[in-house]
């Protein structure tokens, strides 16, 4: 019962935001407008999803716990506005329509609770990214733009030296296409869960790499930081977030969710065992795993 009022109020809610009565002024691109943008600068992208807005709240998630810092941290990346940082927020202010009917009764849910945070963090001076670049499958009701927008995000790797930081069970482009536009693919693996305690020992690591590399970020709410870090350092890097687990589901044409085995293969004889050789010869350091 608490559950379907809790529905009726976020509904009920999210037609006085659609309505204009409370505000409204923050502006999101569109998936396309972004993609464009990463394809024809050199810009960087940090990318928020509802994780990183209940951390701002100094709530944990089950794979990072609650931090002052790393609130402080996104709350302040969540503001920043230096030109060829990019950053990202869910396309959820103008409408919902586009999105499955669970994916708008999730949004509709969040905001309830969490819309504040936007309107204390997010300004109206400024055009946001598109956060579901990452997301461009699964939660959209007409799917049919899914291929051309991953082969936009495809095309921004394509002929360069990629360094992926990524959680150890993730294996982004393994046993798909992903990264296969690359000129090469090296790999920092981090912990699955509470990356961000190793936040100081991951960029370190990072910033001996060449310095002209890409940085493909897959590391929950620790890639943020690490993204503003690098980014300040001169490195370009992307937030990639789960657009692995999303090409995937894409491959398959999934209309539900489903697990992937390779997000169960930890550890180097279970690579080994499964056969992913070429990952593991790209792995260049571990990092608290």
């Amino acid at each position: 019962m608490k559950k379907k009022i809790k529905a009726i109020l976020a509904d009920i809610m999210y037609w006085v935001y659609q309505k204009r009565i409370c505000r409204t002024d923050i502006e999101v691109m569109s998936i396309d407008e972004t993609l464009n943008e990463l394809l024809s600068t050199d810009k960087s992208l940090v990318r928020f999803g509802d994780g990183e807005i209940i951390m701002i709240r100094g709530k944990s998630l089950h794979f990072q716990h609650e931090s002052e810092e790393i609130a402080r941290r996104l709350a302040e990346i969540l503001q920043y506005k230096e030109e060829g940082l990019m950053v990202a927020i869910p396309d959820i202010f103008r409408g919902l329509d586009q999105y499955r009917k669970s994916g708008q009764a999730f949004w509709k849910d969040h905001l309830f609770f969490f819309r504040g945070v936007y309107h204390q963090y997010c300004t109206s001076d400024r055009k946001y990214g598109n956060a579901y670049v990452s997301r461009c499958y699964y939660n959209y009701a007409d799917k049919s733009a899914s291929a051309a927008w991953f082969g936009k995000i495809r095309q921004i790797w394509k002929a360069k030296d990629i360094i992926v930081v990524e959680g150890e069970a993730t294996h982004n482009g393994v046993g798909n296409d992903l990264l296969s536009e690359a000129a090469s693919v090296k790999r920092i693996l981090c912990p699955a869960n509470n990356a961000g305690d190793f936040q100081e020992d991951i960029l370190r690591t990072c910033l001996v790499m060449p310095e002209n590399s890409l940085f493909l970020l897959s590391l929950g709410p620790a890639a943020k930081l690490l993204a503003q870090d690098l980014f300040r350092a001169g490195r370009r890097v992307i937030d990639i977030g789960n657009l692995d687990m999303e090409y995937e589901w894409y491959l398959a044409q999934a209309m539900e969710k489903q697990k992937i085995f390779k997000h169960t293969v930890i550890g180097i004889e279970a690579n080994q065992k499964a056969g992913y050789f070429e990952y593991l010869n790209q792995i260049e350091t571990r990092i608290g795993v």
